[in-house]
Order: structure tokens, then C-alpha cells, then sequence
């Protein structure tokens, strides 16, 4: 059988989708494409029109009607009961609620990321720590109990995808190096091989080369995927999980009170915070430092030891270069103070070239450096699923395997994809991930920075953040 035949999952339920914007709209064929569902038995539930025509394709309901504090139970409440599943993938509105509605009714729940309300990532009144991805992952781990409705939490490309992919990144360089590669059995057995093969960086090290046929316009933001997304989280604190090996805390660097402790944040934007990264088409870049829950989630998962002050924890965070037309939308979104610009363009079918280079470089270890990732083509998306690009695909298998392992576990509670089994996962996203390519590379971030200009570098371990990061 073709692997676009297998149903990998049966929904005896309902679907309610939140939200269809470009995830939305590539994940649905998917969804029907392996899940066994019937499309009367999916409800659209979005604040937009975008997607209406594509919903109607496929005979699915769509309702116009967005979310807020005071209605989302009054909506939702007719469409979901128990057995049924919320998928959320909209913005501005609150995680957190829409999981203790999902579970009060029964329902299976899976996100992209944790979203707050309307507001809730720019609110003046809100301290720089309370808007942290920290904080928001730590109240939604603080829905955990045992026997509850499966909530799968922030399962897109990364995070998600991501943390997949550093689970077989540990094997493979477990194995090239001559450690024992059995598959751990658990966490400790996971930051134990980590630990171990003294891994001391793990970068989510992404590049995105789409090109579309119309440049970027001035007061225009361009991405390639949500666009609104993309500046809610780039206006964030910059954050990064703090690694055990780390001797130089940034000057503008804040740690937690509370919680696992695993991340500090930086009293700066993301989307104005730079890192060294390398990956195998690119090579060495500079990518902004967007918070993401990944960089918090991977190194509070691979900690061992005492919380405050472990025996080993892996620094972790994001590197991001975007498509060139949104590296300079930011530039200019940066310019104005952080005041999005008054018009959006996310780029589809205007995409002529270009690929997405989303993997994990893992540092530090015997071998120096191993970048391992998928490198998908415009053109293969295209070709894989309808109303796709190569960015969005990444995120929108994620989430069908995300959904396929919630209906396979459907009484976990809330979990993270560093707590599935990523071999369950990746058989069904490898399929869709164009070449999935694992290299070592010799750079490390002191490469080339000896004469230029002077430097207030480490050269004792080029893996401290102090040398990765731009300033």
C-alpha cells in the first residue's frame, strides 16, 4: 500500500479544528488523508474567513467565529463531547483554557505551541518573566494528572518535530562513536546518553531559502508561515535552555524563581537577539534567537541531577533565519518599534524555489558537531500535499503524528514530545520530510574569528554561549 493510503488512526468522534490559517489549510488533507474520519464529523472554528473555500472543498462546516475568554464554552460546548478531539492551531487564544475545557468534556487536545489570550505576549502590565514561553509551558504542565484525556502540547515542527529528531541524532552519534546505542527506556536513560556522549549544545538550527516571484513591498511582513505567530513570539524575551558547562551568564541574562529551572531569558526581543548556527546546505549563519518551548522543554528533559544546580544539562535554543523576505520584514518591524506593519503576505503559491533546512545541531562531543534534519524543497511539498509549502509541510505532519499518538494513548494527560515515542512519531513523519540527512562538520562558532576585530571570546570551549551569540 502507498504510504498516502494508510490510515494510520480511526476518529470514532468529532474533529473541531480552532483556527485555519497555513496549518490549518495543509494539515486537513492530511488529517483526511490518514485518519480515518468522516468530513461531516469536522467543524472549522476560526475568527477569519481565510480558508473558507478550502474547507468547503472537502465538505467540511466552517464557522466564522472567533474565540474569546467570555464565549469559548459557550461555542465549543455543542461541538465537543467525550471521544471527540480539539485541535488547536490558532493564535490568541488561550491554551490552557481551551486544555481544562477538553478535558472536562472528554476530548483528545493538541496544540502548536501555548498561546495566552488576546495580548498576553505584549502586555505592559506583565513583568518580562511572566512572559516568557517559561512561564506559559509551566502552566500548562500544571494541568498534569494521571488518566486524563491525552493533551499533546506544542507538536508542530518545533517544537515537536524537533525533539524527535534529537532522539535519533543521540542514537547515531552514539553508534559512530562507539557507545552503547539500545534505545533508552526513559528519561533518565535519555539525559544519561546524552550525558554520556557530552553533548554540551543542542541548536534547533533552521533555514529557510523560499523565494517568490513578488518581493517584499515596504510596510509589508513576509513570511512562510503565520504571520502573526511569527511576531508574537519574536517580541518575547529572547530564551535558551542554560547548559551545566555554561561559565559566562549574560549580563542581560535572567534566571527563574521557580519551576524545573532549566532556561534563562534575556531582557531583549528574540527577533533582535542573534546566534551562530550552522547547517549542512547554508553553513554557517546567523539566526535570531526565538523563544520557542522546545529550548526549555529539551533541556529541562536531558537534565541530570539536582534541578538548581545539575551534573549535566545541555544548552538549548532556536536559531532561525527565515526566508530573506521576513529576515527583512523584521528588520523593518524592528524599526518602527515593534508595530507590525499594516499589511501581510504569507507566501504559497508565489513561492518559485527553495527549500526548508530544519534539523539539530548537536555539539560538543567526540566528533565535534552533527547537524541531523530534514531538507524539504518547495517543489516536494508541492508534490506531497496540496496547500503546502516546504515550512508549513514540517509543521503539519508533526501534527498528524502528534494526533495519531494521542488517539493510540488516548488517557496520558498533558505530555511533550520529549515524553512519545519518537520512533512511533518519525515512522510517520519521514515520509513527508524530503531528505532527512544526518552530517558532522568541523565549525564551531570561533571559526574565522581570530584577526578581524577583537573579541571577548572563550577560546578555552567554543561552545560556551558567549561565543555563539552575536553581539
Amino acid at each position: 500500500m502507498a504510504h498516502d493510503q494508510i490510515k494510520h488512526a480511526a476518529l470514532g468522534g468529532r474533529l473541531v479544528i480552532v483556527g485555519f490559517g497555513s496549518i490549518g489549510q495543509g494539515v486537513l488533507p492530511l488529517i483526511l488523508r490518514h485518519i480515518d474520519v468522516a468530513p461531516e464529523r469536522i467543524t472549522i472554528v476560526t475568527a477569519e474567513p481565510k480558508g473558507s473555500a478550502e474547507a468547503a472543498n472537502y465538505g467540511i462546516k466552517f464557522v466564522q467565529h472567533p474565540l474569546t475568554r467570555e464565549n469559548y464554552r459557550d461555542v465549543l460546548r455543542p461541538l465537543l463531547g467525550k471521544g471527540d478531539f480539539l485541535l488547536n492551531l490558532s493564535v490568541e487564544v488561550s491554551s490552557v483554557a481551551l486544555v481544562e475545557f477538553a478535558r472536562e468534556v472528554g476530548a483528545l487536545y493538541l496544540d502548536t505551541c501555548v498561546e495566552p489570550w488576546r495580548g498576553g505576549y505584549t502586555d505592559p502590565n506583565l513583568t518580562q518573566d511572566q512572559r516568557t514561553n517559561y512561564a506559559l509551558r509551566a502552566s500548562a504542565l500544571a494541568l498534569k494528572e494521571p488518566n486524563a484525556p491525552t493533551a499533546v502540547m506544542t507538536h508542530g515542527a518545533n517544537p515537536g518535530l524537533v525533539s524527535h529528531l534529537v532522539k535519533e541524532a543521540l542514537l547515531n552519534i552514539a553508534r559512530d562513536t562507539g557507545v552503547d546505542a539500545t534505545v533508552p527506556k526513559d528519561r533518565a536513560g535519555w539525559a544519561a546518553l546524552a550525558h554520556k556522549l557530552n553533548v554540551k549544545v543542542i541548536h534547533v538550527a533552521e533555514r529557510d531559502t523560499q523565494v517568490a516571484s513578488v518581493p517584499k513591498k515596504v510596510g509589508e511582513f513576509v513570511n512562510t508561515w503565520s504571520i502573526d505567530g511569527f511576531v508574537s513570539e519574536g517580541c518575547q524575551p529572547a530564551e535558551l535552555g542554560w547548559g551545566s558547562h555554561e561559565k559566562h551568564f549574560p549580563a542581560d541574562g535572567r534566571g527563574h524563581e521557580v519551576g524545573c529551572k532549566a532556561a534563562i531569558y534575556l531582557m531583549r526581543p528574540g527577533a533582535s537577539t542573534r546566534v551562530r548556527t550552522w547547517t549542512p546546505y547554508e553553513g554557517p549563519f546567523h539566526g535570531f534567537l526565538i523563544t520557542h518551548s522546545e529550548a526549555i522543554s529539551i533541556a529541562d528533559y536531558y537534565t541530570v541531577g539536582d534541578a538548581a544546580r545539575p551534573a549535566y544539562r545541555p544548552t538549548v535554543h532556536y536559531a532561525y533565519h527565515p526566508c530573506d523576505d521576513a529576515v527583512k520584514s523584521v528588520h523593518e518591524l524592528a524599526g518602527k518599534n515593534w508595530h507590525q506593519q499594516a499589511t501581510q503576505r504569507l507566501l504559497m503559491d508565489e513561492i518559485v524555489s527553495g527549500v526548508d533546512e530544519l534539523g539539530v545541531l548537536l555539539a560538543g562531543h567526540a566528533k565535534n558537531a552533527y547537524w541531523y534534519g530534514s531538507q524539504l524543497s518547495v517543489e516536494e511539498a508541492r508534490e506531497l500535499a496540496p496547500y503546502n509549502n516546504a515550512t508549513s509541510l514540517q509543521v503539519c505532519i508533526a501534527v498528524l503524528a502528534g494526533m495519531v499518538w494521542a488517539l493510540e494513548h488516548p488517557n496520558e494527560g498533558v505530555v511533550e514530545a520529549d515524553e512519545m515515542d519518537h520512533q512511533r512519531c518519525m515512522a510517520i513523519m519521514r515520509p513527508y520530510l524530503g531528505k532527512l540527512v544526518g552530517v558532522y562538520t568541523d565549525w564551531t562558532p570561533l571559526v574565522d574569528r581570530a584577526t578581524l576585530f577583537p573579541e571577548d571570546l572563550d577560546r578555552s570551549d567554543p561552545w560556551q554561549f558567549l561565543n555563539v551569540r552575536v553581539t
